[in-house]
């Protein structure tokens, strides 16, 4: 298993080098270029590998519609993260996600977030769609969608929403303010 693939690099390391560009998040993170899309990558392969590439840039622009919406965390990291934490029980001074309450199920499912071996190709796919999502070079297909859901589930906050697109296996809604 590799944990992250980014752009055809195995990603090392997280901490902003000199030369690199990064913004202090609300956390005191710090957040770079390539920091973000490796968590805009990561969400679009977890929630989308089985939809086809528009249905992965749906997911991805959502990330980003968020990002770019007050209501939510100015960062795609911030925003894939969200959700309630609590400390880890081997180090207290450890914030972990509370399982299954996150805004992304596969951040808290609990599961491994290593990158299966075998789907190298389709995150190397996300990988590219979450570079060209974060450069700004693609349209939104899904209408300013702030959320979706699996078309096989009917949660209680589709109705408090405005249907946008289907896409795939995914139903896209805008929060309208």
């Amino acid at each position: 298993m590799i944990k992250q693939l980014v752009f055809g690099f195995v990603a090392l390391s997280m901490v902003p080098s000199g030369s690199e560009s990064a913004s202090i998040a609300e956390a005191g993170e710090f957040h770079t270029a390539l920091s973000e899309q490796v968590c805009l990558a990561n969400n679009i392969y977890w929630e989308a590998r089985n939809q086809t590439k528009e249905g992965m840039i749906g997911v991805g622009l959502v990330v980003r519609n968020r990002v770019l919406d007050n209501r939510f965390p100015h960062s795609y990291c911030e925003v894939v993260h969200q959700g309630p934490t609590r400390p880890s029980w081997r180090d207290p001074d450890v914030k972990i996600p509370v399982r299954h309450r996150c805004q992304f199920s596969w951040y808290c499912d609990g599961k491994s977030d290593d990158i299966i071996a075998r789907e190298l190709d389709v995150y190397t796919l996300a990988s590219d769609i979450a570079h060209r999502i974060y450069a700004g070079t693609i349209d939104d297909v899904t209408n300013g969608a702030t959320h979706y859901h699996a078309n096989y589930v009917i949660p209680a906050w589709a109705a408090t929403k405005i249907r946008t697109v289907k896409i795939d296996d995914h139903i896209f809604y805008r929060w309208e303010f």
